[in-house]
């Protein structure tokens, strides 16, 4: 799923080389894993410096700070899904759908669904870097979920008088309470199913007009 995202910080400095370029790569990979692994607070500049093979100002010269580091890591998750999202989002009951085929896809990336989860929690401590990021995130996930749920409102597919807001809210605390609880215990929690019963279960009580 994608998302509006904050402009926090100025373009990290790129070499023009390919070498640099793809240096820069690495520092980044390496900072998502460590990210996802041990939280933004708790992972360290030499740590993602030495697992890198380079000192902090190495880190630095491609990524003026932490916090800076922890923006890019996050645009390169949103990349991912905007390439899987294509060049123009589906509308109505075909986003609904497109949700659940996203949630196929984030069970076959352990590290992105990780990541999103540790960050998305810390973000509600104060002071923390992403928390205007997860805010912004989340009000345009609810924008986009509520405009595909007003789209089949407007094909009859939903009846006229549902609270398409707090369904838009339902369905997106479903999705990632399940990745939490699939990242604990992935053999138990089958995330696409579960999404896909809560979806079609929802749909149709929107659908009711005796509800």
């Amino acid at each position: 799923m994608t998302g509006s995202k904050p402009g926090v910080g100025k373009e990290p400095r790129t070499g023009r080389s390919l070498k640099a370029q793809q240096r820069r790569q690495e520092i980044l990979q390496i900072a998502m894993d460590t990210f996802a692994a041990r939280g933004y607070n708790n992972a360290s500049l030499q740590e993602i410096a030495d697992r890198a093979g380079v000192t902090q100002a190495g880190v630095l010269h491609y990524f003026r700070s932490k916090a800076q580091l922890l923006t890019s890591v996050l645009d390169l998750r949103d990349a991912t899904d905007i390439e899987q999202l294509g060049p123009e989002r589906p509308r109505g009951m075909a986003f609904l759908r497109h949700l659940v085929d996203t949630v196929r896809r984030n069970a076959e990336r352990e590290g992105i669904v990780r990541l999103y989860a540790v960050l998305s929690a810390e973000s509600v401590t104060e002071g923390h870097p992403a928390q205007d990021y997860f805010r912004d995130r989340y009000t345009g996930l609810r924008a986009m979920v509520t405009e595909a749920l007003a789209e089949a409102s407007e094909l009859g597919e939903i009846r006229a008088d549902a609270n398409l807001e707090d369904a838009a809210n339902a369905i997106i605390a479903v999705m990632d309470g399940l990745q939490v609880q699939w990242l604990l215990a992935p053999d138990s929690v089958d995330m696409t199913a579960s999404t896909d019963r809560v979806i079609t279960a929802l749909l149709a009580d929107l659908a009711d007009s005796r509800t």
